[in-house]
């Protein structure tokens, strides 16, 4: 069983890990798989149908957590354990839900201190208990004891007094003052590792058609040997068709691989004296994971020949 810490507004983690808000899929996905021998049957869950409309979701059904990410930007944004009976948590390193400790209503209180009279969601028939970025929801059909609440209140929530003995059914940990208007935030400088991430590509065109990409740039930079002094760093940089090798490495920094390409499948659209001949180099691409960018150099000048943007969707041969 999972033994974690919850971080309020900000992670659900241990010693060795930590799923933290902002942090993009691919981390999650690399720490899931690092770890798989102690975190087992894990789901993906998207809509084909419309995969932006709808959260992606990894349900870790072993343990009883769900990781909800934007499905538009792939950050973290709603961190749910919905099955308490599964997994260990504590705050500030005491616990408040294991196998010795039930998470009552007493339980949450002297854990997190005095808190607003719950909220009553008659459609759900749940009642929530909400502290900033943390949020505690109650299953009404397990009390004995009838709940006393005003339903004229807020637009149909009502506030009340929990009744005493009341256990846990979910905890939600997110950004902000509500679990319905939050957003994933932006990326934690912990998750940088050393990487650029892209926060945004355009395209560049000019009378005849695409001439380039301008980048949008995010990294967490800090003075020499400060980290207290790490603060992220916003910059730009520009690429165009017929760039150097250099120029893109001056611009972008090194790839994360080099990619050559064992055999041209265009070459039927080449002049016919040179289709049979083969090639004594291959052409190569940069591949810049982190900014969701592959550049194809030409073998022969070393120049940018294409760029291949990556928007891979959940299910996509080429996802994540």
């Amino acid at each position: 069983m999972l033994d974690l810490e919850v971080v309020p507004e900000r992670s659900l983690g241990n010693e060795q890990w930590e799923f933290t808000l902002g942090m993009p899929l691919a981390q999650a996905v690399a720490i899931l798989q690092k770890h798989c021998r102690i975190i087992k049957n894990v789901q993906v869950l998207y809509s084909e149908q419309s995969p932006l409309s709808h959260d992606l979701i990894l349900n870790l059904t072993q343990d009883g957590i769900k990781l909800m990410f934007d499905a538009f930007n792939q950050r973290l944004k709603v961190i749910e354990v919905c099955d308490l009976t599964k997994v260990k948590l504590k705050y500030c390193g005491v616990h408040f839900n294991s196998q010795a400790i039930a998470p009552t209503i007493e339980q949450i209180d002297q854990s997190f201190g005095a808190t607003h009279p719950g909220v009553y969601n008659s459609a759900e028939q749940l009642f929530h208990l909400n502290f900033r970025g943390l949020s505690f929801s109650f299953q009404l059909d397990s009390w004995t004891e009838a709940p006393k609440y005003e339903p004229n209140f807020a637009h149909g929530l009502a506030s009340l007094q929990i009744p005493h003995g009341a256990t846990v059914k979910r905890m939600y940990i997110y950004s902000g003052n509500s679990l319905q208007d939050t957003k994933a935030p932006m990326m934690p400088l912990s998750c940088f590792l050393g990487n650029v991430y892209a926060e945004s590509v355009d395209v560049l065109r000019d009378g005849t058609g695409p001439a380039g990409l301008r980048l949008r740039l995010l990294a967490a930079g800090c003075g020499p040997g400060l980290l207290a002094d790490a603060k992220m760093r916003v910059f730009e940089r520009s690429v165009y068709f017929g760039d150097s090798c250099q120029d893109v490495l001056s611009m972008l920094g090194s790839p994360h691989k080099v990619f050559y390409k064992s055999e041209d499948k265009m070459k039927i659209h080449s002049p016919s004296p040179h289709k049979q001949v083969p090639s004594k180099c291959n052409d190569y691409f940069f591949n810049y994971f982190t900014l969701g960018v592959d550049i194809l150099f030409d073998a022969n000048t070393h120049k940018v020949k294409k760029f291949v943007l990556h928007t891979n969707y959940p299910g996509h041969y080429n996802f994540n």
